[in-house]
């Protein structure tokens, strides 16, 4: 994956003095990058650490992640800090790779796990963060509290995301056939467990006020819950590549997902700022608003 930036300037104080070479480094780095406002931009995320970003959210895309590491397992999370200054990923096996101003808390990258990662979320201060394996396990570090899991509990089909709420005292976790499962102050609002589904979910995401929440199938087929409102879909779209996951509008107005092709798809008040559809890329593992 290629990231595409629209040229800006800014200047970043450096924190130390490097010597390489005989030659010293130090002062103001200039950086061409574009202010983040969430509403106008969003970023996609590849298996081997890419990101991209498009309409004004480039920033990230300059910092050094994990695209540039060794990696055991496929990308499968990300998430922007809350000053929009930095991000963390994981991988499968709960390597968590930390850049900007996102802290490293901790990760399952040495330990053998029962099942492999499958999503992250951050905590509201940026402080700690949760990831999720398929079997519901839940690892929590920093600030995050752990309110439950589904971790030796049977399941009809895999977990495959979750989502915070708002306050970071809970959290939803999902499974493919659109069963959820709330913990803290996580609140239910529907599921699709009970339904029979023409393709599997494959993410989810809340709504601002946490009061709601829209989870999304592989063929683009949405389903809003609580105050999700539902603003359309590609459930009767024939699709090039499977949708690989969504996040939504600051204002809960909107949402935008993402196919395994970088092909994106707007809805409601989500504006569309470009994709990678038709570049060739085929690893793409999901998308994140930028903050």
């Amino acid at each position: 994956m290629a990231s595409s930036p629209t040229p800006g300037r800014a200047s970043f104080p450096s924190s130390s003095t490097s010597t390489n070479a005989n030659v010293d480094i130090a002062g103001t780095i200039a950086m061409n990058i574009v202010p983040t406002n969430p509403a106008s931009g969003y970023y996609i995320f590849g298996q081997a650490g890419e990101i991209t970003g498009f309409g004004n959210d480039n920033y990230l895309v300059y910092l050094y992640g994990a695209q540039y590491v060794n990696l055991n397992g496929p990308i499968v999370g990300m998430a922007p800090t809350p000053d929009g200054g930095g991000y963390w990923m994981v991988g499968t096996d709960g390597g968590v790779f930390s850049s900007g101003t996102a802290g490293f808390f901790g990760s399952t990258g040495n330990i053998v796990l029962n099942k492999p990662v499958v999503g992250m979320a951050p905590t509201p201060d940026g402080k700690g963060y949760w990831f999720v394996a398929s079997d519901g396990g839940i690892f929590a570090y920093g600030d995050a509290g752990f309110f439950g899991s589904r971790g030796g509990q049977p399941l009809n089909k895999p977990i495959v995301g979750m989502a915070a709420t708002p306050d970071g005292k809970g959290y939803w976790l999902v499974a493919s056939d659109g069963g959820i499962f709330a913990y803290g102050d996580a609140g239910f609002h529907g599921s699709t467990g009970s339904i029979v589904l023409n393709k599997p979910v494959v993410g989810m995401t809340a709504t601002p006020s946490g009061n709601g929440y829209w989870f999304v199938a592989s063929d683009g087929g949405i389903f809003a819950y609580g105050d999700a409102g539902f603003f359309g879909s590609t459930g009767a779209i024939h699709l090039n590549a499977p949708i690989v996951g969504m996040t939504a509008t600051p204002d809960g107005s909107g949402y935008w997902f993402t196919a395994s092709d970088g092909g994106v798809f707007n809805y409601g008040s989500a504006g569309f700022f470009g994709s990678l559809g038709g570049s060739g890329v085929n690893d793409v593992a999901g998308m994140s608003l930028g903050i």
